[in-house]
């Protein structure tokens, strides 16, 4: 390389690196900080927090429309626009992320979030709620990429497991959501399930300032407020869209067709804006090919059947076979009890197993799981049942989400906040996705608890489609 200039050298490590030219970054080094256990756990209650109030909300849903006197469709935005934020906010947190440094974006995350919780314990109207729901989002969504970022930072060479083992809380604190949901609303109030955050934020901001140590700024480059503003406008109109299908609006009527025409219009400006624009806000080798741009389409796939069915199980428990609503709730902690078990032990075996293999046999599992879901079998009670099938699903995630939550991340180490915000983009969107069309074929059904059941039958069915696109997923076995 004698002879290069200073520019063709960064170009040509660049080429090397598979980093984006342009973004100077110091190599990650590979041995561990000390204090990354306690480091560890306070990313790890943070993401649990805001993973949980994901759903928590669920079981409250009729009793915050009777003491707020909203009707169901605006109690059921406390929900939608929860998801819509953060679909909005991962991608932008990670970028930011990467730029500014992880303890700044974490820290604001967290303030954010506690703040908006207490406000949402406090609201005095349906419409205020939905709102500070909305702002409670945006505190929610910036804390997955921040954290991934912090926990890959801190384990160095272990930071395949470490982040393996981390990315796994967030759909267990989705599932535990509605449990405690139910707890709340039942011996207490709907509001404790937003108060409850107050002081676990307050402890963990202290703990923050405290333990995190500082990290010194990285080179960056200008913000690409294009970029940000045409994908915000996709996600935005595309998911309010979809929102308002879910609701049971036609999907010919002009409050599905309109936002979803917006979304296509931006949709082409933002991609011509990445592929032209110099330093785009989502490089576009993190949205296409073999890698990222196969693991985008599983991640949003799997958002749709594995994750966002969680949340039609208790309403599908209540409606077709007479479960009620507490003990309805409760049929998630098979599931939940399955992702634990199991999710540690796939985390230890990914350098032996690789990528795809876990993820092939995980996505089989929960479409057996859902199968037996949707089954009605008379001689086995209907809550034993659903249980079984249930923790049959968790399994299947427990073995699936670590390394799907992994794949690519070796292609882009200096850039894990940004590609952890991005599967989490596609996960919420899938989700939401999944739980809008479900809703709207139930709403137009008169056997809500059929419907549902066909419904997981159609989810199963994705997730075996997904199998052939996993073996075009770049295998790596190792740490990276």
């Amino acid at each position: 390389m004698f002879g290069l200039t200073s520019r063709e050298r960064a170009t040509s490590a660049a080429a090397l690196t598979d980093e984006p030219v342009g973004l100077t970054v110091p190599p990650l080094d590979d041995e561990p900080l000390p204090r990354r256990g306690l480091v560890f756990f306070i990313v790890a209650m943070a993401l649990f927090m805001a993973s949980v109030d994901q759903t928590i909300v669920a079981t409250a849903l009729s009793t915050i429309e009777r003491e707020l006197h909203g009707g169901i469709e605006w109690s059921s935005w406390t929900i939608t626009v929860y998801s819509l934020g953060q679909i909005l906010v991962m991608p932008l947190a990670g970028s930011l992320s990467d730029a500014f440094g992880r303890k700044k974006v974490f820290l604001i995350a967290v303030v954010l979030f506690t703040v908006a919780s207490l406000c949402c314990g406090l609201a005095t109207n349906i419409y205020m709620l939905v709102a500070l729901r909305g702002i409670q989002a945006i505190g929610g969504g910036a804390l997955m990429p921040s954290a991934t970022g912090i926990v890959g930072d801190h384990f160095g060479r272990n930071r395949d497991r470490a982040i393996g083992m981390f990315t796994s809380i967030f759909p267990i604190g989705g599932i535990v959501g509605p449990i405690l949901g139910g707890i709340f609303v039942t011996g207490w109030s709907w509001r404790g399930i937003f108060l409850v955050n107050v002081p676990i934020g307050v402890a963990l901001i202290v703990l923050s300032v405290i333990f995190l140590p500082k990290v010194l700024p990285r080179p960056r480059s200008r913000i690409d407020s294009v970029g940000i503003v045409l994908l915000g406008s996709l996600l935005l109109a595309a998911m309010f869209g979809i929102a308002i299908l879910g609701g049971g609006a036609p999907v010919l009527s002009m409050g599905f067709l309109l936002p979803e025409s917006i979304a296509v219009v931006a949709l082409v400006l933002f991609i011509l804006h990445t592929k032209y624009a110099v330093a785009p806000f989502i490089p576009m080798r993190l949205l296409r090919g073999r890698g990222f741009g196969i693991m985008n389409l599983i991640n949003f796939l799997y958002g749709a059947a594995a994750l966002g069915f969680g949340a039609l199980v208790p309403l599908y428990a209540e409606d077709r076979f007479g479960i009620p609503i507490l003990q309805a709730g409760t049929l998630l902690t098979a599931r939940a009890i399955g992702t634990i078990a199991v999710a540690g032990l796939a985390v230890l075996a990914l350098r032996r197993t690789g990528y795809r293999m876990p993820m092939i046999v995980g996505f089989v599992v929960i479409a057996g799981g859902l199968v037996m879901m949707s089954i009605d079998v008379p001689t086995i009670p209907a809550y034993l049942w659903l249980s079984i099938a249930g923790a049959l699903t968790g399994l299947g995630m427990g073995l699936s989400v670590p390394a799907s939550n992994n794949a690519t991340m070796q292609l882009a180490r200096h850039q894990l906040a940004g590609v952890a915000g991005l599967r989490g983009m596609f996960r919420q969107a899938g989700s939401i996705m999944g739980i809008s069309i479900a809703t709207a074929i139930v709403a137009g059904n008169n056997s809500p608890g059929t419907a549902l059941a066909v419904v997981f039958t159609v989810f199963a069915a994705i997730l075996v489609c997904v199998v052939p696109l996993v073996l075009l997923v770049p295998e790596h076995r190792g740490s990276w």
